[in-house]
């Protein structure tokens, strides 16, 4: 018998029906939520009670060896420095803001904040590197009004720094000296725990505000999105509940994610810390010359949760395929592979499995979520073994889903104990996100994968704002499109951008892997024009579906500009605004652009 197989280690598919008029309905999980914790510090308290030295950070040192914290040691730190952001006299108010990748200092930074009752902040770390103006940090500090910014290195981020020139104190790990004015994060392990971070801890209510998000602007501007202790916490309970194994296996993590997403803070962390497990900061990415950092780090911890991206799915299974010790390794002890951010597609999800197979010998459990920022995030998820890897599960424990026909989709709202209160000073933002039932408008759509047995699951169906229309009126579903493109057109897309919007025919602008720029051209155009050949076949009768030209794009995508994230999801949206004239010459009446490929 199989891991899952026992009925113990996963809760059922339970759901309920309700319609409504016009073709609309609701599913909700009838599951009582029960009690939860009344704020994130009560999980670390209870950790570092029953299990003070089990194994809770760990990242690599400059020496490349690991440093690592029990939770013991983590709860001992966190009230020293609780105790110096009240002694610096930091008000309810005024949140503390990280503009640095994350690591164990950040963490107990991190918990430190919510201990006390202020809110948390990390702003992608990329918007303080890699730009020129550095305009976005400057805004999202304007807007945010900290009583305290933190960066990992003043080194590296004292451009960012000092051309914002944030009002409250600065606070490095390392290179102060370089900083002028600085504070060391060293110089906050000196506080004295007292009864002062005692009553401000038992002053947290559920409604407290514990982190403010930036959203990635996927659909529009970033918004700051208020998650509160009660969204946070009774999130983990919903995800425990569907996961009853996480009660026999403490997870083990190996993430990379930015903690400037939902995804690597409040879901990875938060399991962790949640559940007692241990976190290990991976300093690699999925791209070339890192992710053999992920592997490395991979192949010592030997994780039992694998959770990433897509885009990082795609570059660990390509390694995995060239050398079978290091599927043997990454894989070796994996009980759950998630995927969120994006869409997995079939061709990955068929490899991943392949290497599954030959190393495990049994089915794991592929899982995956419907969710966002404003959700905590998961508010859907997959707790029972499926083959189709559009399943985004079924809403957790006291969640229900609305279903509104819009077009010729099922546009889908959520309102659960995990739903965020508003936008930060922004009561008309606010207004728009929740309909006049109190469901928020999470902008995605999605259908039943079975409609005559909703246990089945939910397949998501893109973003509802990405959609458009040809010149012909008919609608273009550019998130289930771009899935089965990139992954007929593998190896040579990393991602696609799907074209077509008040024109007569479907188009695809492809990022390039690395493989694709070192291939035949001849032989990359033919496999392109046989991969648009496959989705003519496949679509059948919705010919007009079907990309009838593609172009390979030179740039990559642009994280400054916003149209990558740092997670790796693609902005549709602005790489079209931004690459304007790249689409005009797709769609130029005279094809003799050598770079257009075009489907005879």
């Amino acid at each position: 018998m199989s891991y899952f197989d026992n009925p113990r280690m996963l809760a059922p598919a339970l759901i309920e029906r309700t319609d409504l008029d016009d073709g609309a309905f609701i599913l909700a999980n009838p599951q009582p939520l029960g009690e939860i914790a009344r704020c994130v510090g009560e999980w670390l308290d209870d950790w570092a009670r029953r299990t003070p030295n089990a194994l809770f950070l760990a990242e690599r040192d400059a020496a490349g060896e690991w440093r690592k914290l029990s939770y013991g040691e983590v709860r001992s730190q966190i009230g020293k420095i609780a105790q110096s952001l009240l002694d610096m006299g930091l008000g309810p108010e005024e949140p503390v803001v990280a503009l640095s990748d994350p690591g164990i200092d950040q963490a107990l930074l991190m918990l430190a904040t919510l201990h006390i009752g202020r809110p948390f902040s990390t702003v992608s770390s990329a918007y303080s590197r890699l730009s020129r103006d550095f305009g976005k940090v400057r805004h999202a500090l304007r807007e945010l009004r900290p009583g305290l910014v933190y960066a990992a290195d003043a080194a590296v981020y004292k451009p960012a720094i000092e051309a914002c020139s944030p009002s409250c104190p600065v606070l490095v790990s390392q290179s102060a000296e370089t900083l002028a004015g600085s504070l060391r994060f060293d110089d906050l392990l000196r506080g004295i725990e007292s009864l002062q971070v005692a009553h401000a801890f038992q002053s947290i209510e559920p409604g407290t505000h514990a982190k403010y998000m930036l959203t990635s602007g996927s659909t529009g501007h970033p918004k700051i999105v208020i998650n509160t202790h009660r969204m946070l916490c009774a999130n983990q309970k919903q995800i425990q509940l569907a996961w009853p194994f996480l009660k026999e296996e403490k997870p083990i993590i190996v993430s990379w994610l930015p903690w400037s997403h939902t995804f690597g803070t409040n879901y990875n962390f938060n399991m962790v810390l949640a559940n007692g497990g241990s976190f290990y900061f991976d300093e690699g990415r999925p791209m070339p010359g890192l992710i053999e950092k992920t592997v490395q780090n991979l192949r010592e911890v030997q994780p039992n949760l694998l959770l990433n991206v897509p885009r990082g799915f795609d570059s660990l299974v390509s390694l995995m395929e060239a050398d079978e010790a290091i599927a043997r390794d990454c894989l070796g002890r994996v009980r759950v592979v998630f995927y969120a951010g994006a869409a997995l597609t079939q061709n990955c999800w068929d490899r991943i499995n392949v290497q599954i197979d030959k190393v495990i010998g049994e089915r794991v459990l592929f899982s995956s979520s419907l969710g966002s920022t404003e959700t905590s995030p998961v508010g859907t998820y997959l707790h029972w073994r499926s083959d189709d890897p559009r399943c985004v599960g079924l809403p957790v424990a006291g969640m229900q889903m609305k279903f509104i026909p819009n077009g010729d989709k099922l546009e889908v709202r959520m309102k659960g104990p995990q739903i965020f209160p508003g936008y930060l000073r922004d009561e008309a933002r606010t207004a728009e996100a929740f309909d006049e039932d109190g469901y928020y408008k999470i902008g995605d759509a999605a259908c039943l994968i079975d409609p005559a047995r909703p246990e089945k699951g939910i397949a998501f169906n893109g973003r509802v704002a990405e959609d458009f229309k040809l010149a012909t009126g008919t609608w273009v579903s550019v998130g289930s499109l771009r899935i089965k493109a990139v992954s007929l057109l593998a190896p040579y897309a990393q991602d696609v951008v799907v074209t077509g919007h008040d024109r007569n025919e479907v188009g695809l602008l492809i990022f390039p892997t690395p493989k694709a720029r070192q291939a035949d051209s001849r032989a990359l155009r033919a496999h392109v024009c046989e991969a648009l050949e496959k989705i003519k076949e496949q679509n059948g009768a919705g010919l007009s579906l079907t990309p009838k030209r593609a172009i390979f794009l030179s740039e990559p995508p642009c994280i400054e500009s916003g149209e990558i994230t740092d997670k790796g999801y693609i902005n549709q949206r602005l790489v079209l605004t931004r690459r304007a004239e790249i689409v005009d010459r797709l769609y130029a009446a005279i094809p003799a652009d050598p770079d257009i490929i075009v489907l005879a």
